[in-house]
């Protein structure tokens, strides 16, 4: 059994927020990957399934960030579970947008969701640190990942959501190396793969969006297709 959370701020507010990275990448997971609906329990939302044959509980605390390691105590104490099998998917302001790194205990470098989970249950547990890029200066640091990601951003950042979701029984398993390979071949796909680019918007469309008044056909964005998920399982 694995406990696998997603750190963000509940409600459609927050859906798109760099913050919410974390909850986009478990909502990411559970789609598709045949998970059950996302359900209220341990003061969150949870989502059960299997990746890899191992049995995964998925969490998103609806506590707020601040008080995510609440909702994370209440659910390992339930599942009977240690820090061990807990794994932590979360915004990273040092690393760049499009990075992602595997960690197993350390700071919590002022993250308030990392400094609560540290308060109750301790540092033993495995992080996926999900690049959000540094806004320049602490100063911004608020506004900015509370903000929603910028449309050039959201070709990336869905790249990034399905490399994450491609790799979750080798995350799960602990299998590092291939949970990286399947981040990397969504985000850096090799460049002589004999199939087109998975990623990015064709030359027209990116000339479109970058005018004032876009078309009224144009798809809907990352952020309301997210806000619009929010609303489906709430």
């Amino acid at each position: 059994m694995k406990l696998i959370v997603g750190l963000g701020n509940p409600g459609t507010k927050y859906a798109a927020n760099r913050h919410n990275v974390g909850f986009m990448a478990v909502d990411r997971i559970a789609a598709d990957h045949g998970f059950s609906p996302w359900r209220d329990r341990f003061q969150g939302q949870i989502s059960e399934g299997r990746l890899g044959g191992l049995r995964i509980t998925l969490l998103k605390p609806a506590t707020f960030m601040n008080l995510s390691g609440q909702s994370v105590g209440e659910a390992m104490r339930y599942l009977k579970i240690a820090p061990e099998d807990v794994i932590v998917l979360h915004d990273e302001l040092d690393l760049a947008p499009g990075k992602v790194r595997l960690k197993t205990g350390g700071g919590h470098a002022g993250h308030n969701g990392l400094r609560s989970l540290h308060q109750h249950i301790g540092k033993a547990y495995r992080r996926l640190r999900i690049g959000i890029g540094h806004p320049g200066h602490k100063d911004r640091v608020a506004g900015y990942v509370l903000s929603d990601f910028a449309k050039a951003e959201e070709a990336g950042l869905e790249d990034l959501l399905r490399g994450i979701s491609d790799g979750a029984d080798a995350l799960a398993k602990g299998d590092d190396a291939r949970f990286m390979n399947a981040v990397a071949a969504r985000v850096a796909p090799p460049r002589n793969s004999g199939s087109k680019p998975v990623r990015g918007p064709e030359p027209e469309k990116s000339a479109r969006k970058a005018a004032d008044d876009p078309p009224a056909n144009d798809p809907p964005s990352l952020a309301d297709r997210l806000r619009a998920l929010t609303e489906r399982f709430r």
